[in-house]
């Protein structure tokens, strides 16, 4: 092959519908080579069996059977150092220019900056667009050109300024006869990247007129069908962040301004990228924690005697998901009642979570710990126990998880609520002051 052509990068937009990057790359004028990077720097560390990395194989290797069949094209799939993998998609093809979207966790954004440079010293352009949010990085500002570190007026710029837009749907899926034909692409197995399928799968999302309608009254029930399981999609891309808010925006304000919640954590870690690791409020980092190794483990397995945090650790580590509601329990819990580093929650949660998306782990840890952006007051502690009477009142969502409950093997409670609301008061008082 000697003509010229775009690679199109595919990462956190797993689809092929509605994505911006791809329609740009296939207004190009040159034939579209799309390709995906396991990269190695973001595997190294995970467990063999990360139902993450199943779901994501997976769906590659859907979007490749459906171009091979429709469009005669595929897509090609590498394992590596995406510099390293880019050093031998030159060395194989003619490339004019990369295309991708944008990503704005810290270490894509240096990943991104560096292989521009490099793509440059080869006279390569190097494209990447919005498109895992509606609004990104300084459009939604103050007067002043500050960014929001307070959710309701982010939220109300951010509403005002949807009303002024009409929200673009990208012709991606309407181009693709202008993908490279004829290709023979490399593939890949689990096997070859050093992981094997995993028994958790990803669930299908709901997002009929039934979710929306009540979602707000069901959303903080655990035991009811009443949200969505969109987020790990919206994670991976397999479904268009503008489509979903299009969809949802005159159904339910409440399950939009989750969705705006979304978009207010991701432009806090690009403004403020120091957060992945410190406090967004410094002072909360003279925390004196406890961190007992011990007690974390316990909180990790469900095993602290109370039914509603076990229950959420239990769903947790069977399934991959956990209600919203309880993450706030759980994790209140942890930093509040145990006196653990939220750090330690939130790298937990990392491992864990279907819907892991750094900006909203980091964003909701820091705020049910005090020290985030328009966090829970520091005295705001969630009491486990008046969290069932109030969201879980007949038990069905304990029962569910914690089959050992009321039994005489389920463990006392590992803390008393009085004595650990008093601890934590006094340990938050002494850093803050």
């Amino acid at each position: 092959m000697t003509t010229p052509l775009a690679v199109f990068w595919f990462r956190r937009d797993l689809r092929l519908h509605d994505n911006a990057g791809l329609a740009q790359a296939l207004a190009s004028g040159h034939a579209v080579l799309p390709v995906f990077i396991f990269d190695s720097n973001i595997l190294s560390g995970l467990p063999q069996d990360d139902a993450r990395v199943t779901f994501i194989f997976d769906t590659l290797q859907a979007l490749r059977t459906q171009l091979e069949r429709d469009h005669g094209s595929s897509l090609a799939l590498y394992h590596g150092k995406p510099l390293e993998v880019f050093e031998r998609i030159l060395h194989s093809y003619p490339v004019a220019a990369v295309y991708t979207n944008h990503d704005y966790e810290p270490y894509a954004r240096e990943r991104d900056d560096a292989l521009r440079q490099w793509l440059k010293t080869q006279s390569v352009t190097f494209h990447s667009f919005k498109d895992q949010v509606v609004f990104e990085k300084r459009e939604v500002v103050k007067e002043d050109g500050d960014p929001y570190v307070v959710y309701t007026p982010y939220m109300r710029k951010w509403r005002s300024m949807l009303s002024q837009i009409a929200l673009t749907v990208y012709p991606s899926a309407e181009r693709l006869s202008g993908l490279v034909k004829q290709l023979s692409c490399s593939n890949l197995t689990l096997a070859d990247i050093g992981f094997v399928r995993a028994a958790i799968t990803v669930p299908p999302y709901q997002l009929g007129i039934g979710i929306l309608e009540y979602y707000a009254a069901d959303r903080d029930f655990p035991a009811r069908q009443g949200t969505s399981q969109l987020s790990p999609h919206l994670r991976f891309g397999t479904v268009s962040i503008r489509q979903i808010v299009q969809q949802t925006l005159e159904i339910s304000d409440s399950f939009c301004n989750e969705l705006i919640w979304r978009e207010f954590f991701s432009q806090i870690l690009w403004h403020f990228p120091q957060t992945v690791h410190k406090s967004f409020k410094p002072q909360y980092d003279r925390i004196q924690w406890r961190n007992d190794a011990t007690e974390f483990q316990r909180w990790c397995e469900g095993t602290t005697g109370y039914p509603l945090v076990d229950a959420g650790m239990r769903q947790l580590n069977a399934t991959g998901l956990m209600h919203n509601r309880i993450r706030m329990v759980t994790a209140s819990f942890l930093c509040k009642h145990l006196l653990i580093d939220w750090r330690w929650g939130e790298a937990y949660f990392a491992r864990k979570l279907l819907d892991y998306d750094l900006a909203s782990n980091v964003g909701n840890w820091q705020w049910v710990g005090g020290c985030g952006v328009d966090a829970a007051p520091y005295f705001r502690i969630f009491n486990p126990t008046t969290q069932i009477e109030k969201f879980d009142q007949q038990f069905d969502y304990i029962q569910t998880w914690v089959h050992d409950w009321h039994t005489l093997s389920y463990p006392a409670p590992m803390v008393d609520h009085a004595a650990a609301r008093t601890r934590c008061l006094h340990a938050y008082r002494e850093a803050v002051s």
